[in-house]
């Protein structure tokens, strides 16, 4: 199992760009797979230079309907003509960031996309290849991320906080190995390492992704107390973390004061090479 971050807020790697985004080229259980799009066509510019045939991918997936996850899908769609791309069919509803009071700005992806043929949405638990599936019931409730405050959606003329019904994960099992793979964790990385273990009867392996601990709206990182209870429970799964994006630095520092080498962080250019044994 081998994943290589395309794109991310920043990068190890002097040949590469960084943005705020994500995108991740997965290859695992035979197939090829493209999780997120970043914001841009930047991940395919970064695929380039890391040698990732994007035209070879088997499948994509969109994590959630936020531009910074969707906005490459028009590239993707260009570069690979036959590639599914599967979504929750509620991701290309009108999404929106309040930057202060009653200023909302759209945050989602292209709606036009709707009317592509190759989209596939998904279900509270869909399949998509040999141990490879989707799911997006998270019914818990504990550390919503505070920046979900400012995050809305538009149902006629009205605005109401977003309940995040578009997001979706990804795990992969393959031999001993796995793997949950969220892109921002908006239902709380907490709740959704619960819906992991209800789904599938044991906690993640490996777990890789944002945890949107960074509010944009206040700028502010969580409060160390609720980094504190979050970090004891990751570290009670057991899994490895390999987080980014919307994790925030601050918020990264402190989780890995109290983590150690059970958290890691996964900037642009990485490459995560898991060899997985048969159990």
């Amino acid at each position: 199992m081998k994943i290589i971050t395309l794109v991310e807020n920043t990068t190890n790697n002097a040949t590469l760009r960084a943005e705020h985004g994500l995108s991740l080229y997965i290859e695992a259980s035979q197939k090829t797979m493209l999780f997120d799009m970043g914001a841009s066509p930047l991940f395919a510019e970064n695929a380039e230079k890391l040698n990732v045939d994007l035209k070879k991918v088997d499948l994509a997936i969109l994590s959630h309907g936020h531009y910074d996850h969707g906005g490459g899908i028009k590239t993707f769609f260009r570069i690979n003509s036959t590639a599914p791309l599967y979504a929750r069919k509620e991701a290309f509803g009108p999404l929106f960031s309040e930057r202060s009071e009653g200023d909302y700005h759209y945050i989602g992806v292209d709606q036009e996309l709707l009317r592509n043929n190759r989209l596939i949405f998904t279900s509270a638990l869909t399949p998509v290849a040999e141990g490879v599936s989707l799911f997006s019931r998270v019914e818990g409730t504990r550390f919503i991320p505070t920046g979900n405050k400012s995050l809305f959606k538009k149902e006629g003329e009205a605005y109401i906080v977003d309940p995040f019904t578009h997001e979706q994960y990804l795990a992969i099992k393959e031999g001993d190995e796995h793997v949950l793979v969220s892109g921002c964790s908006h239902r709380g990385i907490v709740n959704i390492l619960e819906a992991f273990h209800d789904e599938f009867g044991s906690y993640p392996t490996r777990v890789i992704g944002g945890f949107h601990l960074y509010n944009h709206r206040t700028g502010k990182p969580e409060d160390p107390e609720v980094l504190d209870q979050i970090a004891a429970i990751l570290l009670a799964s057991k899994a490895i973390f390999y987080t980014c994006h919307c994790t925030g630095e601050e918020n990264y520092t402190y989780l890995k004061g109290k983590m150690g080498e059970a958290i890691h962080y996964l900037a642009g250019g990485d490459i995560l090479d898991f060899k997985t044994h048969k159990e």
